[in-house]
């Protein structure tokens, strides 16, 4: 018998548990909207995604640019080490990347200003894409004109650890990573400033 009720004493408080969680859940947050949260610890990091402490930050300056042979979206084949002599901006991005959206026309109005200085080169992350179409879609209908390659694999987005993106990497004359990478959109001033940077 106080088995009994002492089970019943525990499902009662069980129950009322559960129901005022619920309830407060339900006047805390009417909104309906996802709840952002800055994980990083960092605020000047503004990618889409969350990288766990231990990953690897990348490359650093002064190491050798990774090669890579990558296509774009018109089919022409673009071999880093071909650039070997120019200074380029080697973006990485995806068309579902609101950060990536928010610094594309930056990039574009840097691409006409400066294409013949600095080469801008957008590695799309196709393999998270949910199409391939998708990509040449978004950049037909915004009129991008910097070149845009496909990573069907994810291996040079690999390569470079561009964990969260939009990630950029400053590529000097020499074929070296010469500036810190960006993590985050970038503004049409800073690319002007990277590109002072270069050599």
């Amino acid at each position: 018998m106080i088995k009994q009720i002492g089970a019943a004493l525990f499902l009662i408080v069980l129950v009322g548990f559960i129901v005022y969680n619920e309830v407060g859940k339900e006047e805390t947050d009417t909104s309906g909207e996802l709840q952002e949260y800055d994980a990083s610890g960092d605020p000047s990091q503004e990618g889409t995604s969350m990288t766990p402490p231990n990953a690897p930050s990348g490359l650093q300056v002064g190491d050798q640019a990774p090669d890579f042979e990558l296509e774009t979206l018109d089919g022409e084949s673009v071999k880093l080490s071909e650039l070997k002599g120019q200074k380029v901006f080697l973006n990485f991005w995806a068309t579902w990347c609101p950060p990536c959206k928010e610094e594309m026309p930056e990039m574009e109005k840097f691409h006409n200003e400066y294409g013949d200085e600095v080469v801008v080169l957008a590695v799309n992350a196709t393999e998270t894409e949910s199409n391939e179409s998708d990509v040449d879609k978004y950049i037909e209908e915004e009129g991008y004109t910097f070149p845009v390659l496909l990573d069907k694999d994810s291996e040079v987005n690999n390569d470079y650890q561009a964990m969260s993106i939009p990630t950029t990497y400053f590529i000097g004359t020499d074929g070296q990573v010469q500036e810190p990478r960006k993590v985050g959109p970038m503004s049409y001033d800073f690319m002007i400033e990277m590109k002072d940077a270069l050599n």
